[in-house]
């Protein structure tokens, strides 16, 4: 019969296909190899090296320049911007993505571009941004001088800039997760007589919970490690606006190596455990 395909022959092509498959098993492996090669190099051995450099003079000199002053207000001021920016961009996140995925408005395609706009331009040009705004020669610097007010160079700046380049972290992991989630379940539930916040903390909340988190902890890791921005609006004024990134460069350039890799093994270990934790959430997320 025309078009008849006979017995056996599907058995034959998978019986292929997996010989196929085991006689290329030498490119599975090649492949396997060279990516471990590249992360060992890229990644692992850069590790190493921050952690035998900042023990080389002794365990002495490596608590010596974690507890001295200049290192403990680098590590209060980065803690500080991370307690203030990540709320904020939590709570930003989660109502922009509400708002995003929840109603149909006119401007939604400038907000989420808008919401995108810190992956697109270099932290350093954003940090100049806000120079160009609120510094002496920028446009709202006489009347802060007026009022007595400093924010480049000084916190509030650093703040301003972490808060920019973060925003669109909790944002950005929410919102495919709660298209794909649809309203259905929130449509029941007002149909069910709850109203607003009941809804979203009875019904949406517990849907986007690993989601949220991990979008926290993306953000937070972001925040204690900005470079960039903050580098532009600090003013490396030591024991005052220097974060830990900046402390570290500050070291770096007096030839204070060992110093410089002491502190840069605190930021690797909020790497490490954001890696672990950005893991851990991002299973629960997908689940």
């Amino acid at each position: 019969m025309a078009g008849t395909v006979p017995l056996g022959t599907g058995a034959k092509v998978q019986t292929k296909a997996s010989r196929g498959a085991s006689e290329a098993a030498w490119v599975k492996w090649t492949l396997i190899g060279a990516a471990v090669l590249v992360m060992g190099w890229l990644l692992i051995l850069p590790l190493v090296i921050v952690i035998t450099e900042a023990l080389k003079q002794g365990v002495g000199v490596f608590i010596a320049a974690l507890t001295e002053p200049d290192a403990l207000a680098a590590l209060k001021l980065t803690l500080i911007v991370a307690a203030i920016t990540v709320p904020l961009n939590t709570i930003f996140g989660v109502m922009a993505a509400w708002l995003i995925t929840k109603f149909h408005f006119r401007g939604k395609g400038l907000l989420i571009t808008l919401i995108d706009l810190p992956f697109s331009i270099s932290p350093v040009v954003g940090g100049l941004m806000f120079v160009l705004v609120f510094g002496a020669s920028g446009w709202l610097g006489p009347l802060l001088e007026a009022w007595n007010t400093k924010v480049i160079f000084a916190v509030p700046g650093i703040i301003l800039a972490t808060l920019f380049i973060t925003f669109p972290f909790v944002a950005r992991e929410l919102i495919p997760l709660m298209e794909d989630q649809g309203t259905q379940e929130e449509e029941a539930a007002v149909m069910l007589g709850a109203k607003g916040w009941r809804v979203f903390f009875s019904v949406t909340l517990p849907n986007i919970k690993w989601g949220l988190l991990y979008g926290v902890i993306l953000c937070n890791a972001r925040a204690m490690g900005e470079f960039g921005a903050v580098s532009v609006v600090s003013g490396h004024i030591r024991g005052e606006t220097n974060t830990l990134p900046l402390h570290v460069e500050i070291l770096y350039n007096e030839y204070q190596f060992s110093a410089s890799f002491a502190v840069a093994s605190l930021l690797l270990l909020l790497a490490l455990a954001t890696l672990i934790l950005k893991s851990f959430f991002s299973r629960k997320s997908t689940h």
